[in-house]
């Protein structure tokens, strides 16, 4: 009795504990199996009509047998309309269907008088159907309601007529094949429904791989293009930065659909093809080049970036073209600024070790010379004035001689300071080896700057957007003091007032920050060697200003640019924007 009782509890307790289909699986096989109920139905009342024709009875079927397949015909019809319209408490409603088939099939089999094949097989789907759509112990009442109804009409049946062994025995092993059908059913869902979660986990973990994946594509410094049949299947942010192509503006279009993945698939398309029509259109040749790549060969070559119109900012592009499985291409563009900047880095740092190796052993002897200079000067003068009370042919031609001492020692000073500000330009690549980059707001930074660095010049500020950039805020004050500072030189040598304009602007994904002067310009013989080391055209300067500027500029991503073509004298800085807002105002 105790096996028994285990055996029952623990059914019990793992039917208490079995897995459902989901509710959408639920409802599509809801509408599948009430619309099977009112096939049925309906083709039991024609063949039942059918079936009285054909043995030419004048008498039509029993008034039980009518009225049982006409109310199944409506209420199966009901049924199917219900499910179909009303989406809550589906289980609830596929369990009144069932033990309505069960009650049904029941009469049928009384005024069939005995079991029958047919009617058996309809039991099955029911009891089968039971344990797929509800929950295990629901389908286990229903089987259980089939049985008894199944063997207590027999009985009955035996009762009102005469008592047959045979239909009992048919009737029990109906009952019998009613467990097993339930079972090997219960079975099959079980494992049905393992499978969707399994599937619906698989699809869930490619979701969240395809999300991540689509997130690192789109967060990647390089681009990213992939090629497929001739057209572009996918282009990341920083493919249309490094070919300045701008992304296209989606318009506020009403859309008919519902559907967010739809709506989300039409605006990837659009902007997929709008990245191709300006590929075709501005950068022609690297299309080509990319197309004319043979199935599954590599390629690797340097791309120089066009001309853009608005900014003329010059770059190259190392791309890569790598075969897929799919005949399709992956196309990666890489800044070949950063590779300079990296390179940048490791002169810089080079350069600082050597600088302050040497800078103790040449300013200490560069010191000695210079006061040694100052105090020789200082005993001159004094000479000079104690000359001036004596008489005699040694006090006349004393202080000539002097006096030309005196020039000598003018110029070893002025030449020891001249290559002191040379040492304290180059340790300057020694104090700043690493840039240390920051969020700078240009309209906020620049203005505090100009007050703390260039009060009472001319300096004239136009700010035509709101940029952020990411610098070394020491360095790129060193820049901006080195450009401003021959701005306003030169811009002296040609006119008798010296002023320096700055324009602050957006060209595509860079900010531009224009320096400019009204001097006489670069000469096209000395633009090669501008940014040159010890390169100058001045003979008070030192020729590291530039240099430094630039070797500045690419430790920090950006570049420094002489633009010949402008109307004034023009240097250009030219920054990756982070974050730009193109607000058009103007502030001066």
């Amino acid at each position: 009795m105790k096996p028994a009782s285990s055996l029952v509890s623990a059914i019990i307790r793992y039917a208490h504990h079995d897995d459902t289909l989901s509710l959408p699986q639920l409802r599509k096989l809801g509408i599948i199996y009430s619309s099977y109920r009112f096939v049925v139905s309906l083709f039991s009342m024609l063949m039942l009509y059918i079936a009285a024709r054909a043995d030419n009875s004048a008498s039509l079927p029993s008034f039980l047998q009518q009225t049982t397949l006409s109310f199944y015909v409506l209420l199966s019809l009901i049924l199917l309309g219900l499910f179909y319209v009303v989406r809550t408490q589906m289980r609830r409603q596929l369990a009144v269907g069932l033990v309505l088939d069960v009650i049904i099939l029941s009469l049928l089999l009384y005024t069939a008088g005995a079991p029958d094949l047919q009617l058996t097989m309809l039991y099955m789907v029911v009891v089968a159907a039971s344990f797929m759509l509800l929950h295990s112990s629901q389908a286990l009442v229903i089987t259980l309601l089939a049985i008894i109804f199944v063997i207590y009409q027999q009985f009955f049946y035996a009762i009102a007529n005469s008592m047959s062994l045979n239909n009992l025995g048919d009737a029990l092993l109906m009952s019998a094949s009613f467990l097993a059908v339930g079972g090997l059913s219960w079975s099959i869902s079980q494992r049905l429904v393992q499978l969707e979660k399994v599937a619906a986990n698989h699809a869930k973990e490619v979701e969240r791989l395809n999300v991540i994946n689509q997130e690192v594509i789109t967060q990647m410094v390089n681009g990213v293009i992939v090629i497929d049949r001739h057209h572009i299947v996918l282009a990341n942010l920083a493919a249309h930065q490094l070919l300045s192509i701008s992304l296209s503006p989606l318009r506020a279009t009403r859309s008919t659909s519902n559907n967010e993945d739809e709506i989300l698939d039409n605006a990837q398309s659009t902007l997929l093809s709008h990245f191709e029509q300006q590929l075709t259109q501005q950068h022609s040749q690297l299309f080509k080049a990319c197309l004319s790549v043979a199935t599954g060969q590599s390629r690797t070559f340097t791309y120089d970036v066009p001309a853009i119109a608005n900014a003329s900012i010059f770059g190259k592009l190392r791309v890569q073209i790598i075969p897929l499985k799919d005949d399709s291409k992956l196309i990666l563009l890489e800044d070949l600024r950063r590779e300079q900047a990296s390179a940048q880095q490791l002169k810089l740092a080079s350069l600082g070790q050597l600088t302050a190796s040497i800078a103790h052993e040449i300013r200490n002897p560069l010191a000695a010379i210079s006061q040694a200079s100052q105090l020789l000067m200082e005993d001159i003068v004094q000479v000079d004035v104690e000359s001036t009370t004596d008489d005699g042919v040694l006090a006349s031609s004393m202080p000539v001689d002097l006096a030309g001492n005196h020039e000598l020692y003018e110029m070893i000073f002025s030449q020891t300071k001249r290559v002191n500000r040379i040492i304290e330009d180059i340790l300057k690549l020694s104090r700043q080896q690493t840039a240390t980059q920051q969020s700078i707001v240009l309209a906020q930074w620049l203005p505090e700057f100009l007050d703390n660095h260039f009060q009472g010049h001319d300096i004239f500020l136009r700010v035509k957007t709101q940029p952020t950039i990411s610098f070394d805020t020491h360095q790129l004050e060193q820049i901006l003091i080195n450009l401003i500072n021959n701005g306003l030189r030169y811009s002296s040598y040609a006119h008798p007032h010296a002023y320096v304009e700055m324009d602050i602007y957006c060209a595509d994904n860079d900010v531009i920050i224009d320096v400019l002067d009204n001097g006489h310009g670069v000469s096209e013989a000395d633009l090669p060697y501008l940014f040159d080391p010890f390169f100058t055209t001045d003979k008070a300067g030192t020729g590291l200003g530039l240099y430094l500027s630039q070797a500045f500029c690419e430790a920090n991503q950006a570049r420094l640019l002489y633009i010949p073509e402008h109307p004034k004298s023009c240097f250009r800085l030219v920054v990756p924007a982070v974050n730009s807002k193109n607000n058009a105002q103007i502030s001066e």
